[in-house]
């Protein structure tokens, strides 16, 4: 998303829409942060792309059926993220 600016001193920036995203869409965030966002999106175009896009990922995903793990391939997993070579383990 592209910087905008709404303009006030209780601004809201487009990285901030960024993180509160899931909050805002699931209806928790306190009112007057809502709100603050609902005025930004107002004036701000790739914000309400970003939020289109991150609702119809979201849709979508809920939409998906869950599909079960191969036990050989959970066993694979499991042995890598146990072994020296998964990535974040410390040496």
């Amino acid at each position: 998303m592209s910087g905008c600016s709404s303009g006030g001193p209780h601004e809201i920036e487009c990285r901030q829409i960024a993180e509160l995203l899931g909050d805002y869409l699931d209806g928790t965030l306190p009112s007057g942060t809502r709100d603050l966002i609902d005025f930004h999106i107002d004036g701000c175009p790739p914000c309400v792309a970003f939020i289109n896009t991150y609702r119809g990922t979201v849709d979508a995903t809920r939409k998906l059926a869950d599909v079960p793990i191969p036990s050989e391939l959970k066993k694979r997993l499991l042995a890598v993220l146990k072994s020296d070579q998964a990535p974040n383990k410390q040496r």
